[in-house]
């Protein structure tokens, strides 16, 4: 059982943070290659932030120099510090984990940026 799931959402202002988490059981997290999504009413899945299994992190252009992706392998967590919120930054948050060619999904977390 690999099943991702996501805690730390919420209602914040603009200018806010929030850190998001991510945990799943199984002794390969520290082999997956995690991705943060995050996808808005009527809009396409995107890619927010990325870490791979050497620790190597790629953002989004939207988020860059905003957010930061980090891991805990001893923990089986990942790590999303979201600052400087902006209210586009409002979504359903993702955590995808992919070890070796399978993908797992988490259910998603909800993110308000809003005064």
């Amino acid at each position: 059982q690999v099943q991702p799931v996501e805690s730390g959402g919420g209602l914040v202002q603009p200018g806010g943070s929030l850190r998001l988490s991510c945990t799943a059981s199984g002794s390969t997290f520290s082999a997956a290659r995690i991705t943060w999504y995050r996808q808005a009413p009527g809009k396409q899945r995107d890619m927010v932030a990325q870490i791979t299994s050497g620790g190597t992190t790629t953002y989004a252009d939207s988020v860059k120099g905003r957010f930061a992706i980090s891991r805990d392998n001893a923990q089986n967590t990942v790590y999303l510090q979201m600052n400087s919120l902006k209210p586009e930054d409002t979504a359903v948050y993702y955590c995808n984990l992919q070890i070796f060619i399978r993908n797992y999904w988490g259910q998603g977390t909800q993110v308000t940026v809003s005064s």
